[in-house]
């Protein structure tokens, strides 16, 4: 009895053993075999505003505005461009499945690029993520960690779309809520094969893809959009805008950025020409396509790339990109210290023109444009600064800033690339604190914090390879410590090299005599330069400070290098900053 009660409990052991290898094998089948994200769908987010019970997107019966989506331009099924990834809002009627709570699930996801976009919210009340696996298709794997803020309470300044109003049962609350973009870093090079999403329910994702947009481009100008202001108002004007190249080559794409934005805005055609003199083309305009159409609606806080061009951009030369606004704009997102002149014209669209003629108004802002890159080339370099990148008190129309200058000096070697270089200073802008909310038309355009703009401004510039970190001394004019602007710093850095830039600091410069800029203020601004000479954070070292700073009063800067407000350098000081740069070191 004991051998037969003894071999019924080997058996046993054995088949439950067998069980539990073929569960596990069951298991790891399953996870072989990744789905499209949409067959995972197991939330609801978006309710019809008659029917709001219909959703429960947070667990408390709360949900999204079906109506503030569509007015939004984020209509089921549309393709969005937010960050240089192209993303699908989910094709799904209000009331059905239209995301997944992120559990560990495997998302069949393809392609080669340089980051993987997920379209988020969290619910839990704060942030919510955590790590998750990508497989690619040699069968290697890279490790991630995704974090979304709270749909309602989380940041406007990173949100991709904010919405007006959230539905729930006993009625709509006018209260925002947010929708947020994130991306994560890829192998570059490798296909990819899935992806293993975070086990956090509180993680929402809606939408997935790889980001290949700064694939085989060359940034050679770009301005960050700083702020949501009034405008116009425009209706039937074309707008003749003028930027400075850095970087030539032989197609060109134009990107158009409806930035912090709550509505669409309608681009019914553009141009591109190479600037003879004023509004004035060099021979005729060449039109600009979108997905081969002529007209473009830019979804609220998306972007639009144009299609590539075969026209020969020439390195450092002016081009007018024209563009025709057929509705009304009162407000747009712009950047707004252009130091260059452009063009507004009388109604109509005269993106074609080649004279100057209907260009009756001049306006000195960049709205909606936001990038004008080449094809092929060596890659970028991003300065993320403030007023003294952006070219604040240098000559109008002359293309003296320092980016400018430090573009040309390249150019004009060949001991390392001819890289782009792209100018994202935003005057007013401080690396932890924004000046602008991110949200609502503002007369504020210094810009959210450098933190908040660098997956934008940096992170998402085609084939960046370098950036340069050149702020904080608008954080301690205003009463940032040292300790915080240093801990904001650090980590750019680490974000930065995370995603494989080689990241440079220049220290910030001296400016007794302008009225805020205290013998306290100066001693913050010293201690933050001690720990960027120090070194050990950053690749590279660009010791501004040293260069424009009067040896026989270091807390100054030179006269010759002052435009005479202290704060800023004038042209010759702009000057001497990019001539100072070692190439090198890019």
């Amino acid at each position: 009895m004991r051998r037969c009660v003894r071999g019924v409990l080997v058996v046993l052991t054995l088949c439950g053993s067998l069980i539990s290898a073929v569960s596990a094998q069951a298991v790891e089948e399953r996870r072989a075999a990744p789905v499209p994200l949409e067959r995972l769908f197991d939330n609801i987010a978006v309710s019809d505003d008659s029917r709001p019970a219909a959703a429960d997107f947070d667990g408390a019966g709360a949900s999204l505005s079906a109506r503030d989506l569509t007015a939004a331009g984020w209509a089921p099924g549309r393709t969005l461009t937010v960050q240089g990834a192209r993303l699908t809002w989910p094709r799904r009627q209000a009331g059905e499945p239209d995301n997944v709570r992120a559990a560990g699930q495997d998302v069949r996801v393809t392609g080669r690029g340089d980051a993987l976009a997920f379209l988020v919210a969290g619910t839990a009340g704060t942030e919510a993520g955590g790590p998750g696996t990508v497989t690619y298709a040699n069968g290697t794997r890279s490790g991630y960690r995704l974090t979304a803020p709270d749909w309602r309470t989380g940041p406007l300044a990173t949100k991709a779309v904010a919405l007006p109003h959230v539905n729930t049962p006993g009625g709509q609350l006018t209260e925002q809520a947010r929708l947020y973009v994130v991306t994560v870093p890829l192998t570059p090079g490798r296909e990819l094969a899935s992806v293993r999403l975070p086990r956090a329910p509180g993680l929402h994702v809606f939408a997935v893809s790889v980001r290949t947009a700064t694939q085989g481009w060359t940034g050679s100008w770009t301005t960050s959009t700083g702020g949501y202001a009034a405008v116009g108002p425009w209706t039937d004007r074309t707008l003749r805008l003028v930027v400075r190249t850095s970087a030539g080559g032989p197609r060109v794409r134009m990107r158009f950025d409806n930035t912090f934005a709550a509505a669409p805005v309608r681009i019914g055609g553009a141009t591109v020409a190479v600037q003879a003199s004023g509004a004035a083309a060099r021979g005729t305009p060449v039109p600009l396509s979108f997905d081969g159409a002529q007209s473009v609606e830019i979804p609220a806080g998306a972007q639009a790339y144009s299609d590539p061009l075969g026209f020969a951009v020439p390195a450092d030369a002016n081009l007018l990109v024209s563009f025709h606004l057929p509705g009304p704009v009162p407000a747009a997102p712009l950047h707004r210290l252009a130091q260059q002149r452009s063009y507004v014209s009388e109604p109509g669209d005269h993106a074609a023109d080649g004279s100057a003629g209907a260009y009756t108004s001049v306006i000195t802002s960049w709205p909606l444009l936001a990038g004008v890159d080449v094809s092929g080339g060596p890659g970028s370099v991003v300065l993320l600064g403030d007023s003294i990148t952006d070219g604040d008190k240098s000559t109008v129309d002359a293309n003296r800033r320092w980016p400018n200058v430090l573009a040309g000096r390249l150019l004009r070697q060949s001991a390392v690339p001819r890289y782009g270089v792209l100018n994202q200073g935003v005057s007013g802008n401080r690396v932890v604190t924004d000046r602008y909310p991110g949200d609502g038309v503002s007369t504020d355009t210094a810009g959210v914090s450098a933190l908040h703009r660098f997956d934008r401004d940096v992170l998402a510039q085609p084939s960046a390879r370098t950036a340069i970190v050149f702020e904080g001394v608008n954080d301690v004019r205003w009463g940032t410590s040292a300790e915080q602007v240093i801990a904001g710093m650090r980590e750019l850095a680490a974000r930065g090299r995370a995603r494989g830039l080689r990241m440079l600091a220049a220290t910030i410069l001296p400016c007794e005599g302008e009225t805020r800029c205290t013998a306290a203020v100066d001693a913050e601004r010293v201690a933050v330069n001690e720990w960027i000479r120090e070194g050990g954070v950053f690749d590279g070292v660009l010791d501004f400070d040293a260069v424009v700073r009067d040896p026989a009063d270091p807390a100054r800067m030179l006269p010759a290098y002052d435009s005479g407000d202290h704060l800023h350098p004038g042209d010759a000081g702009l000057a001497a900053l990019a001539d100072s740069v070692d190439l090198r070191l890019l």
